[in-house]
């Protein structure tokens, strides 16, 4: 059943169980909405880097702080498909383009819609991450045909304040309502690692899980370590158990979504990523880079599902979801 009533307290309560039972309802979660051996495949490009005016605490494209980030222009529509083209021969199914922006330009919005509509020509699905957006913006989006929008919460609504001070939760979560309306797939989760204690990791995913509709896409991102940015001050190693409890959590609250386990995973044992998958994230980022990071290499993502004899889904653009038969 699809909930969207769940509390803090009901979560919490969950989050606490014995890893091994706290598991086994993930897993019975998973398998009741997806084929569990079955992995999603994204690839992600910044195609307008650094320079950022919003003061994230975490982001070394934020132009509040001194990463060695250098700011570029927009990509031209050529390039963007070329590194699509790239993504698919490697193995991608979604394409994701990044721009470094509080919110895009209406100026730039037709070079954004031909990117969209290049990229879906190839097969892929698309998938854009530009900010804030107005309803008008969305519209233009919806009609190249973007699939998917990428815009995280990136923490509790507590713990916000202490992530960014140019933009509030309230604003990203006004941007997703804009999206979901205009009939563009949503793709929204956040970041553990950055100081946060235990329950905002729980408010964050109760966050989503209490919207209008859930994420289509629920990416969790591990806290890379950035020079320059304030949260490396007082970010805190993740223990690996809590980032198994915390997938486990977005399944059994978000039961047909879509779990990324997203950055963060150079610094994650095989063993670790198998968990992860076993505990219900079904999709990874393919590439050797994530927008500024880094990502494991696409022979060891192939190699590490071979071994465990899991498979990668098929690229369909219209699909919501791999049923399990």
């Amino acid at each position: 059943m699809i909930r969207r009533d769940w509390t803090l307290d009901e979560a919490g309560r969950i989050h606490a169980l014995p890893l091994p039972l706290l598991m086994a309802r993930a897993g019975r979660v998973h398998a009741a909405h997806f084929d569990p051996t079955v992995i999603e495949t994204a690839s992600l490009l910044s195609i307008k880097t650094g320079g950022c005016p919003e003061d994230c605490g975490y982001c070394s494209q934020s132009a509040h702080h001194d990463t060695g980030v250098k700011a570029t222009r927009l990509m031209d529509k050529a390039e963007v498909v070329a590194a699509a083209r790239r993504a698919k021969a490697a193995g991608a199914q979604r394409f994701c383009m990044g721009a470094a922006w509080r919110s895009p330009k209406d100026r730039d919005m037709d070079k954004l819609c031909d990117m969209v509509r290049e990229v879906s020509g190839l097969g892929l699905e698309t998938c854009m991450t530009l900010g804030m957006l107005t309803p008008a913006q969305v519209a233009k989006l919806k009609a190249a045909g973007l699939d998917f929008y990428n815009h995280n919460i990136d923490t509790s609504p507590e713990y916000y304040a202490q992530i960014a001070s140019t933009r509030t939760i309230g604003d990203r979560l006004e941007t997703l309502e804009h999206v979901r309306k205009g009939g563009i797939r949503t793709c929204c989760g956040g970041i553990i690692g950055m100081g946060e204690a235990e329950g905002d990791r729980i408010s964050m995913l109760v966050t989503l899980a209490t919207l209008p509709a859930h994420p289509d896409s629920v990416p969790i991102n591990l806290w890379n370590r950035v020079e320059g940015v304030p949260v490396q001050e007082r970010a805190r190693p993740v223990d690996p158990f809590a980032l198994v409890r915390t997938i486990a959590l977005a399944r059994i609250l978000m039961p047909a979504s879509i779990v990324r386990l997203s950055a963060g995973r150079t610094g994650m044992s095989d063993e670790l990523q198998v968990l992860c998958f076993l505990a219900g994230a079904n999709s990874i980022f393919v590439g050797d880079m994530l927008l500024t990071t880094e990502n494991p290499a696409s022979w060891q993502d192939a190699d590490l599902l071979e071994r465990v004899g899991m498979t990668v889904a098929p690229c369909n653009p219209q699909r919501t979801g791999i049923a399990a038969q």
